[in-house]
């Protein structure tokens, strides 16, 4: 298996389109949160709280996420646009052990990087808003739950890359699973509606990132663990279908 993960690590850092990707991410992540604070800070005459400033800081998420899930369904779907995909089965014919090393080394490296960026981004928007006090426990569990979000969103993608094997069609995908359908689930009538729309991809998952809705019937973890199932079913189904198709 340590050959598989240095395998694995030596195709995702070498090619340009994981530093773009993750560039992207922590660049959209940081830049938003940090004009977002800046705005409020100047439209504002009381002070802003460190609870604003935090959630201000992490708006970005949304945007952010797409640029996780496209880095995700590149990590597989690359391969089978270039052909790459049936020397990687040669090496490693046991197609669950590629996967789960994929999965192992895009999962260590979005984690480090959204952690980062998630710290950076919080840390200068409270520099920029300035609160008159700081809770130093609220800023670490907000870079996690951040953190921890962006990962999701990058498995989800890989996921989908697993499943449907074109890039472009699992890049679509994620954009209407993860920013458009959810906002439309909103306008679904009734109790019902409002509980199909909690329960639906990122609306449970950003749960974790900002705060819930006084109505709703998930926490920040439970929400992220319904997200985690809705990423562990669609990357099941991908496993299934690598193990059923040719390459």
């Amino acid at each position: 298996m340590t050959d598989i993960l240095r395998s694995e690590w030596t195709k995702i850092r070498s090619v340009r389109s994981t530093v773009w990707t993750l560039a992207a991410a922590a660049i959209l992540l940081i830049g938003i949160g940090a004009l977002i604070n800046a705005a409020q800070k100047g439209s504002v005459d009381e002070p802003v709280t460190a609870a604003t400033a935090i959630q201000l800081s992490l708006v970005g998420n949304m945007f952010a996420s797409l640029a996780m899930a496209t880095l995700g369904a590149l990590v597989i779907s690359s391969e089978y646009r270039t052909g790459g995909i049936r020397t990687s089965l040669m090496a490693v014919p046991k197609r669950m052990r590629l996967l789960t090393g994929k999965i192992v080394v895009f999962t260590a490296t979005a984690l480090v990087v959204s952690a980062v960026a998630s710290a950076v981004s919080i840390l200068l928007g409270l520099l920029i808003a300035q609160p008159p006090s700081v809770d130093p426990g609220a800023v670490a569990g907000a870079a996690l739950g951040s953190a921890l979000y962006l990962t999701a969103c990058g498995l989800f993608g890989l996921g989908l890359g697993v499943l449907i094997r074109h890039t472009p069609g699992a890049i679509v995908s994620a954009i209407a699973l993860m920013l458009v359908l959810p906002q439309l689930m909103y306008q679904l009538p009734g109790q019902w509606g409002r509980t199909v729309a909690d329960y639906f991809t990122t609306n449970a998952g950003m749960m974790i990132v900002l705060p819930v809705r006084g109505d709703s019937a998930l926490g920040p973890w439970s929400g992220f663990g319904v997200y985690l199932v809705w990423i562990a079913v669609t990357v099941a189904a991908g496993a299934v279908l690598l193990q059923r198709r040719d390459a």
